[in-house]
């Protein structure tokens, strides 16, 4: 009896050390695949923190809390990978534009462009509690 046990439990074991491993090699390959270089010598990831460099001294504490805020609602595990992502979309509409400052408009536009459209629920919800109207951004959805 201990003997079948032992063997079911063991097999349960392995069962769930293969599906950890595998659930972690995903998300190391995701983050191995954004560290390759593209035709232009740089990664998807060396862009964001060009982007994020560039617009540094442009952002106001009112505009870091604001995206704070934005990504709260993400797992605190992928918050700092989702908050780099954002930010470098929105330095990078920044520089496009000749922004002068990081402002609320490009804070959701970045937003919006930068998270897959299942994450577009958050952000409505976050703006519902903030009273701010999002009808000038329904193209960007």
């Amino acid at each position: 009896m201990l003997h079948n046990w032992f063997m079911w439990f063991i097999a349960f074991w392995c069962a769930v050390m293969v599906v950890l491993m595998t659930i972690g090699g995903y998300f190391m390959f995701r983050k191995f695949f954004k560290k390759l270089p593209k035709q232009d010598g740089k990664s998807d990831m060396d862009w964001e923190l060009h982007y994020i460099n560039e617009t540094l001294e442009l952002w106001g504490d009112e505009q870091k809390e604001f995206l704070n805020d934005l990504v709260s609602p993400v797992p605190e595990l992928f918050r700092d990978v989702a908050k780099q992502k954002i930010a470098g979309k929105i330095g990078e509409l920044a520089l496009a534009e000749h922004a002068k400052a990081i402002t609320q408009d490009l804070i959701i536009r970045g937003y919006i462009l930068a998270t897959p459209k299942r994450d577009h629920k958050f952000l409505r919800k976050k703006m519902d509690e903030r009273h701010i109207d999002l009808a000038p951004y329904e193209q960007f959805f």
